[in-house]
């Protein structure tokens, strides 16, 4: 029985990562359609991240509340009516009043489902959890990808994703009976008693510490899901179509990375997988970075910072127990969403603004600061846990 809520888990986070890539892949073509300019699709993830910070926050409360299956089923099928309206939309704005919808429910499905896997299962099911994210994002580009090529348009790929997500609701609400019978699935009244206030989360030591490598982090993803395809266009000349699928290059090495960093993650542990992963983001920033004339080398990097970027995530979440302590993990976890979704909210509307300044080429020196930054926080919360320990021993 465990295994199959586990499995349902996976399917639930692959329809989590689906519509995450489509915005990306789906804007040379969008923008045109809508008649927005080419920068502005900053604005639509800002306002789909800041939806997303609002759900974080309320995680605590919720899942306590209503328990971690009833609210990831309800926020997926709230998720499969947003996208139906992407696909409807006929207007720049249209598009934004369907982001907050989508924004509140794929928060609500990340901070409850990683705080569950994290207190319930190893590191290596946080891994392939985030591998099944990598999944879906992998899958959408191929979807958009195919409805541009057959002339089908992008609102073809958003709806064929809407009905995949209204299938994944289906199953998770006719799982509901499987997840009471397994302890953290439905909330009691315990629970309930142990809701924690944003200022009481943050006076909890470390805490401050990881939320800005968590804002970090989600910069660098969010920045690559949203201009990594219109760099292909813009800076190396590469044709919109091919674009959509070489933008899905980054999300391959994403669910590669997660999904045999699972093999190892028991035994190498969180910390050793953070710094390894750090480690390729930085070579394939360079590789990106580096003017080569073939766009095979641009494209390599873009893969192997998927690769690279793959544990961070998952890494860090599953930490947070073992760092702050198994009762507070909810609560943390929850406003380390809200820092991830910060960054991922600012930060592509940041680059849109920057770029159209100073060209889309300026894409690998805004990702090596970002990159520079994480390590530095993780490393910082590396030496909190150390010098606690130390007064501990």
């Amino acid at each position: 029985m465990i295994s199959l809520i586990l499995a349902i888990i996976y399917l639930a986070f692959v329809g989590l990562g689906l519509p995450d890539a489509l915005l990306g892949t789906a804007w040379p073509a969008m923008h045109v359609t809508l008649g927005a300019d080419w920068s502005l699709a900053g604005i639509i993830t800002f306002m789909i991240a800041g939806s997303t910070i609002i759900a974080s926050l309320m995680s605590d409360w919720l899942t306590k509340r209503f328990g971690a299956a009833l609210v990831t089923g309800t926020s997926v099928l709230v998720a499969a009516v947003a996208l139906l309206g992407f696909s409807n939309a006929t207007a720049f704005p249209m598009v934004l009043v369907f982001a907050v919808p989508y924004g509140l429910a794929a928060g609500s499905i990340d901070a409850a489902l990683n705080n569950y896997v994290a207190r319930h299962y190893g590191s290596k099911h946080m891994s392939w959890l985030h591998a099944f994210w990598g999944v879906g994002a992998v899958i959408s580009p191929y979807i958009m990808g195919f409805s541009l090529t057959r002339s089908l348009g992008w609102q073809h790929g958003y709806f064929v994703v809407s009905m995949i997500q209204v299938s994944i609701a289906i199953i998770l609400f006719a799982s509901l009976p499987l997840w009471k019978k397994q302890k953290g699935g439905i909330p009691d009244v315990e629970e309930r008693k142990k809701v924690l206030s944003l200022p009481q989360i943050l006076k909890i030591k470390g805490v401050k510490l990881i939320l800005p490598a968590f804002f970090a982090y989600c910069a660098v993803e969010a920045t690559t899901m949203l201009w990594a395809s219109t760099y292909l266009v813009m800076h190396r000349g590469i044709a919109e179509e091919a674009a959509a699928s070489f933008g899905a290059l980054f999300f391959w090495g994403i669910m590669a990375g997660r999904f045999f960093g699972g093999f190892i993650a028991d035994k190498m542990g969180d910390r050793k997988m953070i710094r390894g992963s750090i480690a390729l983001m930085f070579t394939a920033i360079i590789l990106i970075l580096i003017p080569f004339e073939a766009d095979i080398i641009a494209l390599a990097g873009l893969a192997l910072l998927g690769l690279g970027s793959a544990t961070v995530y998952p890494s860090i979440i599953h930490s947070t127990p073992t760092n702050f302590g198994a009762n507070n993990a909810q609560a943390i976890i929850g406003v380390q969403m809200a820092g991830a979704y910060t960054g991922s909210t600012f930060m592509p509307l940041l680059f849109g603004l920057i770029s159209s300044v100073f060209g889309i080429g300026i894409y690998p020196i805004f990702m090596l600061f970002f990159v520079i930054i994480l390590l530095l926080m993780t490393e910082l919360v590396n030496r909190y846990v150390d010098k606690r320990g130390e007064v501990n021993a």
